[in-house]
């Protein structure tokens, strides 16, 4: 269940607790701002509102002094009615101008989620497999759906919240000096006591939500791997239902645990607060009712300063921790910000070209690739609290347990397929044939050396236009949970229902679609899984027939199946390959023998290769050298 990113990258970026302090960067604060600035107009109409419903709130304790010491010392009914109306339609305005604060802060906020949230999903599209060889797709979820929330909720809530204590506390306090500067200032005196518990409590509060945070992401993680089709099919052909229900059930616990500890640490520190604003209004009330006894100030007075307290402790114990608060509301801004600093490895130059017409000429000039160089080559990474040497050591963990002992994968690998060439790679099982498919169409990039397409180097190439020149079938097919329609014309989205029918028809496939029930429109499940292995394969045939690319990389896997789907494809394959330049991990001796180059590769290096137009059989050539592909033939297909 471990996977590359709970001991690669990800390790990385992850917060170091033992630096847990509350910062807020001009450069954090800067990059938020960008997020917020295309509603710069609604934020000021937030904040209107903000300034409408705090001086509104203000006004009860002022109707409530004027009613005892006016109207009903003085016995004036009219006065009394008068302030009941105020006493009504006070609290029935603020409900109105907060009705359109909610709608305004919802806007914001909905729109900051979907901004991030393009933009997270945007800058993961852009990253090379090895970013996804090296994540755990659940928790890349968990940034996309919890920390983005996270986000919003720091503009909308605690932004909100900060400046609406700022400016209650700041016109209570003059309309309360205004009424009695003496119980004001008795009031205050109690201030310190806020703010050393409530500093400390927020600094706690802050790492728990970091942990909660990591946590849910753990959790998300497990559900993601072991509630897909494939991680289900695992989990039930080893018996391993009850333990993967214990993992979830302990990781679950630890969320659970980790709000309990939240939900304590806030209510203690709540519960304290409450009792110094006790003892805060108790001496209010004492000297403020002995200074009415001696006819300092009336009755009404001393009732509207109690009033007004309630509305003075809780915010000025806000303020007090604004910076712990607002520093730990931007840790989800911080998480979302880690991935998306994270460099995209392979983007297009500034002058990439765009190709209009390819030939199919694919040459390989001393390539050399290394998985485990590349695999710290995120220097975007190094301004986040971490420790690097654990990174280090956990990279060097990982490359022991997921790649070859060796440290090339790709050695000094230089070879031409002319246009309209087959080359067959042949080799045993980690020789570094898939490694040069992926090259290809640059779903990696070469440690050294250079790959060329009609003699320009591919990674000058707009990476739009090479992925239209070139079709690739792996080994495993990938089907969305779509129609068989939607699967197909992914390849070519204006493709008319007579293109996606031929290539079909030259996949051979058309026949069995047409004997479902209902047809092209028939979900496939997901990954495909509702289609045997070889119908799968055949779709995928169709999807690369229908994208009509000039070069062709193709993994010929074929093995699994039975003769009769391995003949349908093999027919398919033979039909596709014609007329284009074909790169193909060759597993049939068909194959082999029609190839026009063949490239035998051995730890990662090409240690024999043979071309038809030397002997007229590059099969032949190799079988007379009777070294390694001697060897494989004789194993693989000798009598």
């Amino acid at each position: 269940m471990q996977s590359g990113l709970g001991t690669g990258w990800w390790t990385y970026i992850k917060y170091d607790d033992k630096r847990d302090r509350p910062k807020i960067s001009s450069r954090l604060l800067r990059r938020v701002w960008l997020y917020a600035r295309p509603y710069r107009w609604k934020i000021l109409g937030l904040l209107v509102t903000i300034f409408a419903i705090t001086g509104l709130s203000l006004i009860p304790p002022l109707l409530l002094r004027d009613l005892i010491d006016n109207a009903i010392a003085n016995r004036n009914p009219d006065r009394i009615n008068i302030l009941a109306i105020g006493m009504i339609g006070v609290p029935l305005l603020s409900a109105a101008i907060g009705f359109w604060q909610r709608y305004i802060s919802a806007t914001i906020g909905e729109s900051l989620i979907a901004d991030l949230r393009y933009a997270l999903y945007d800058h993961m599209s852009q990253m090379s497999l090895r970013f996804f060889t090296h994540s755990k797709t659940g928790e890349l979820m968990s940034r996309l759906n919890n920390d983005v929330v996270g986000a919003q909720r720091a503009v909308t809530g605690t932004f909100i919240n900060i400046v609406t204590n700022f400016i209650s506390v700041t016109a209570t306090l003059i309309i309360m000096f205004s009424l009695e500067w003496r119980l004001t200032f008795l009031s205050i005196v109690i201030v310190p006591l806020f703010v050393a518990p409530t500093r400390k409590v927020g600094q706690k509060l802050r790492k728990i939500r970091r942990q909660s945070m990591e946590l849910n992401a753990k959790m998300n993680a497990l559900m993601q791997e072991t509630l897909n089709i494939d991680g289900a099919l695992l989990v039930k052909l080893f018996g391993r239902q009850s333990t993967e229900s214990q993992h979830f059930r302990d990781c679950s616990s630890d969320v659970a645990d980790i709000g309990v500890r939240s939900a304590m640490v806030g209510r203690w520190f709540f519960m304290g607060l409450g009792l110094i604003s006790a003892v805060g209004t108790a001496l209010v009330f004492w000297l403020g009712g002995h200074m009415v006894l001696h006819g300092v100030f009336t009755v009404g007075t001393i009732v509207a300063v109690g009033a007004y307290l309630a509305q003075l402790y809780g915010p000025l114990s806000s303020i007090s921790n604004a910076h712990v608060e607002f520093a730990t509301s931007m840790v989800s801004f911080e998480r979302v910000f880690e991935i998306l600093d994270i460099p995209i490895e392979i983007k297009d130059t500034s002058d990439a070209i765009k190709l209009i017409t390819v030939q199919g000429k694919v040459t390989f000039r001393d390539v050399s690739f290394s998985f485990t160089d590349n695999d710290t080559s995120y220097p975007g990474l190094a301004g986040l609290d971490s420790d690097r040497n654990e990174f280090v050591r956990n990279q060097a963990e990982t490359s022991r347990i997921k790649r070859p002992s060796r440290k090339m994968a790709l050695e000094k690998v230089s070879f031409t397929i002319e246009p309209g060439e087959l080359a067959a790679l042949v080799g045993p099982s980690g020789a570094g044939k898939t490694t040069i498919s992926y090259l290809l169409p640059r779903l990696y990039d070469p440690t050294e050396g250079n790959i060329l397409l009609d003699d320009k180097e591919i990674h000058g190439i707009s990476q739009q236009s090479l992925a239209r020149a070139i079709g690739m079938v792996t080994q495993e097919t990938y089907l969305f949970n779509d129609t068989l329609k939607a699967n197909l014309v992914y390849a070519k989205p204006d493709a008319t229902d007579q293109e996606i029918k031929a290539a079909c028809q030259a996949a051979n496939i058309d026949t069995f679609i047409k004997s479902l029930s209902d047809g092209y429109d028939t979900i496939v499940g997901a990954r495909g899984y509702r289609l045997s292995g070889g119908e799968r394969q055949r779709i995928a045939i169709a999807r690369v027939i229908l994208k009509n690319p000039r070069i062709l990389v193709l993994d010929e896997a074929t093995s699994s199946l039975d003769s009769q789907s391995e003949a349908l494809i093999q027919e398919a394959l033979q039909r596709i390959m014609k007329g284009r330049t074909s790169l193909v991990i060759a597993h049939r001796l068909s194959t082999i023998l029609n190839a026009d180059l063949i490239l035998v590769l051995d730890q990662g290096r090409i240690i024999e290769q043979a071309h038809r137009r030397e002997t007229g059989s590059a099969h032949e050539q190799l079988l007379g050298n009777e070294g390694l592909y001697a060897n494989l033939y004789h194993t693989q297909f000798g009598d």
